[in-house]
């Protein structure tokens, strides 16, 4: 291989991408737009559900309950239901995603047993939702009746029974705000680098069947493999940039923390790069239109990175015979790698295996490249 073929050849690309504008705007802007849009538009906190009450009681104690609802920041009461119709219009006219109802005799009850019930209904329409509210409304309400119980027991001289409780001290590690932003933004430095990446590479090789430059690229003397790292060089040069003003934007932009080693990061977010440019550069080889190599390089990245990897969905709770198919996803490594050293820190001996997978992902991709290259017009 010729260093000074390399270089005549990535300069030559380096042009290509210079005059054009579409590959100057997805290199720059997209980027940008994309970091936003996920950034800001991705989340799985459930906060401030709206929720409507139908306190049929109208007593303290009821209204009480209502407000420690509010006050736990995870619900907002939208209006008083007057009666059963009124909740099930509510929930139909998506007013509110749950009802509380408290019953007319709920003080009476409470007063007399130190316990009572509360019908909680929410719409099931939007599972996740659903489970997590549910679960924020069962804590709130036993919170309140234990608050309730130990207030009765004193009312009556007795003493507040806890005869075989057990506290729980609970801890977590690496994400201590249990903030899905921590966890959903490393993920989206992988779709930008994937989308942006295999887009552009899609179009070098198409483009030069497209306008009619093939004949001279295959008289010259270059080397297919010369070809390939001399078309993918300014793209990776554009493509890391790309990665560092993403990672730059999740630390000091949104916040999430960085606990690992910076050469880490590079190491694997350089590896990364070279797998999406190749199955760009491999689709633009093998399809000779830049409309046709775009779409098939958009689907072999966009939705196996979005839906597959990780980064949304956790791979544990997919059936076995789709966890199977992850493996597969070149995504899932970097994703899994980019948590490991953001959150946990991770030195690279302890995310030796999906480095290694990803490595090989790389090789299979940059051998198959150099093989579908052929100097010939057939």
């Amino acid at each position: 291989m010729s260093l000074r073929r390399l270089i005549a050849m990535a300069y030559k690309e380096t042009l290509q991408i210079w005059r054009d504008p579409r590959s100057l705007a997805i290199a720059l802007l997209m980027p940008m737009m994309q970091m936003a849009l996920l950034g800001y538009g991705v989340s799985l906190d459930i906060r401030h559900v709206p929720l409507c009450v139908h306190d049929e009681e109208r007593s303290q104690a009821s209204r009480e309950l209502v407000e420690r609802f509010v006050a736990s920041g995870w619900f907002s009461a939208v209006r008083l239901a007057g009666s059963e119709r009124d909740v099930r219009a509510a929930l139909d006219r998506r007013e509110c995603s749950g009802v509380v109802t408290i019953p007319v005799d709920f003080s009476r009850t409470l007063a007399r047993t130190g316990n009572a019930t509360v019908q909680t209904v929410f719409d099931a329409s939007d599972t996740n939702t659903t489970n997590i509210a549910t679960g924020y409304a069962q804590g709130v309400i036993a919170q309140a009746t234990a608050d309730f119980g130990t207030r009765w027991a004193q009312a009556h001289g007795l003493q507040p029974q806890t005869f075989g409780a057990v506290d729980i001290e609970s801890r977590v590690w690496y994400n201590e705000g249990l903030d899905s932003r921590n966890f959903i933004i490393p993920g989206v430095v992988a779709v930008i680098l994937a989308l942006v990446g295999a887009q552009l590479t899609s179009l070098t090789v198409a483009r030069e069947w497209e306008r009619g430059t093939m004949e001279q690229l295959i008289s010259t003397p270059v080397k297919p493999l010369e070809v390939m790292f001399g078309k993918l060089a300014p793209y990776f040069a554009i493509g890391f940039a790309n990665a560092a003003f993403c990672l730059l934007v999740t630390v000091y932009w949104f916040g999430v923390p960085f606990r690992g080693s910076v050469l880490t990061l590079l190491a694997i977010t350089a590896l990364f790069t070279l797998v999406v440019l190749g199955i760009g550069y491999l689709m633009s080889v093998r399809i000779r239109s830049q409309l046709g190599a775009s779409q098939i390089a958009l689907l072999l990245t966009m939705m196996p990175t979005t839906m597959l990897s990780g980064y949304t969905f956790a791979i544990e709770q997919m059936p076995k015979p789709v966890q199977a198919v992850t493996f597969l996803v070149y995504a899932r490594y970097y994703v899994t790698m980019l948590r490991a050293v953001f959150l946990k820190g991770s030195p690279l001996a302890d995310i030796g295996w999906p480095f290694a997978a990803l490595a090989l992902y790389a090789a299979v991709i940059v051998w198959l490249s150099v093989r579908a290259f052929r100097k010939h017009l057939d």
